[in-house]
């Protein structure tokens, strides 16, 4: 009992911080690159705040990743995780991503994972405004499948 309420607040933690870094990201955009232009500078900002959002869903899947003693593949647990997330397995638990939802996901994912390795100041302003789409999809959409999750745990 105690170890499901605290995944719930664990998984609220994270909901909240990625509301706040999705507002930070419209912020971003109306006034950080409204008054700096789509420079080098603004690219770099909005492409860390892009990749702290999908970090902060990322921590939450771990969470439930861990409690239900998912073991994930070393060298592309990242992407396994994303992948078993989507996973009803019956009798354990209900997906924490829905199937809706991955491709946007998978795309913010990879992202995520070349703006860790990638330490030039050059970004592709089409690419990060294709993003910006993805993650503006999925936003909602990650939080309905965390609160849909959230509603699991509760009712077991």
């Amino acid at each position: 009992m105690k170890e499901r309420a605290e995944l719930i607040g664990a998984i609220e933690r994270q909901i909240r911080l990625a509301d706040k870094i999705f507002a930070a990201i419209a912020e971003a955009e109306s006034r950080d690159i409204a008054l700096l232009g789509r420079t080098a500078n603004a690219a770099v900002l909005l492409a860390g705040l892009m990749e702290n959002w999908y970090s902060c869903f990322e921590s939450a899947w771990q969470k439930i990743s861990q409690a239900f003693e998912n073991h994930l593949a070393e060298h592309r647990w990242h992407a396994d995780l994303l992948e078993r997330m989507t996973l009803s397995v019956e009798g354990v638990r209900a997906p924490a991503v829905s199937d809706e939802n991955y491709s946007a996901l998978l795309e913010l994912l990879k992202f995520r994972h070349f703006r860790r390795y990638y330490y030039e100041l050059e970004y592709d302003w089409d690419r990060l405004d294709f993003l910006l789409k993805k993650l503006r999809q999925a936003h909602p959409r990650a939080v309905a499948d965390l609160r849909h999750f959230q509603d699991f745990l509760r009712s077991i």
